[in-house]
């Protein structure tokens, strides 16, 4: 393990003893605990940054056909697998 620093943070009371109990409960440290939960932020953030945008295509129409629903996705289903069906 590297260098360890003390410091004083402040956390709500509530989180504070939720973290408690998980930390009990799992068997680790308050602090292991509390590592653990940084160290998952900080990687989904990078992950975030690290992302590159996704490209939709862009088809150009008269809107939705007459009938569909796009709200109700079982019957869009349906309906996109009728038109590929060859039968």
């Amino acid at each position: 393990m590297l260098c360890c620093m003390r410091t004083t943070i402040r956390i709500d009371d509530q989180l504070l003893t939720q973290t408690k109990q998980l930390a009990a409960k799992t068997g680790k440290t308050l602090t292991a605990v509390i590592e653990d939960a940084l160290r998952e932020t900080l990687a989904r953030q990078e992950e975030h940054i690290r992302r590159e945008p996704i490209k939709l295509p862009v088809v150009q129409g008269e809107g939705v056909q007459a009938g569909v629903d796009l709200d109700d996705s079982a019957a869009l289903l349906d309906l996109m697998e009728s038109v590929n069906d060859p039968a």
